[in-house]
């Protein structure tokens, strides 16, 4: 068994919500939706025929405990934000980290290749 340090189970736990919210096809259709520009509920959900308005709701719910989107009330409209700092974080942890020695054994390899 591996141990994990304290410091890191509070995003360890975030991050774990953030990938499960992106492994389903209608929530990154969802932020897909709202990268250019806040959209409502109801917005959404026309958008999405495929997909009745309380199934709609479940996966804004999804996506607002990984922090993907930020909602706001006005009136009788509920606005849907996207925020990209979650995906962001996945980003310099994960991928970055993993692909610099993947560029590097590349660039290594041109030269080599280059050299003959």
């Amino acid at each position: 068994m591996v141990k994990r340090k304290q410091g890191n189970q509070g995003h360890d736990d975030q991050d774990d919500l953030v990938f499960k919210a992106l492994a389903g096809a209608d929530r990154r259709k969802i932020l897909d939706l709202l990268r250019d520009a806040p959209m409502t509920t109801g917005e959404i959900d026309q958008c999405l025929p495929s997909l009745d308005r309380t199934t709609v709701m479940q996966h804004l719910g999804v996506l607002e405990k990984a922090r993907l989107i930020i909602t706001k009330k006005e009136g009788r409209c509920r606005w849907n934000y996207l925020d990209v700092s979650p995906i962001q974080r996945i980003h310099e942890r994960w991928i970055q980290a993993y692909s610099t020695p993947s560029a590097k054994l590349l660039a290594r390899f041109q030269h080599d290749l280059e050299s003959l």
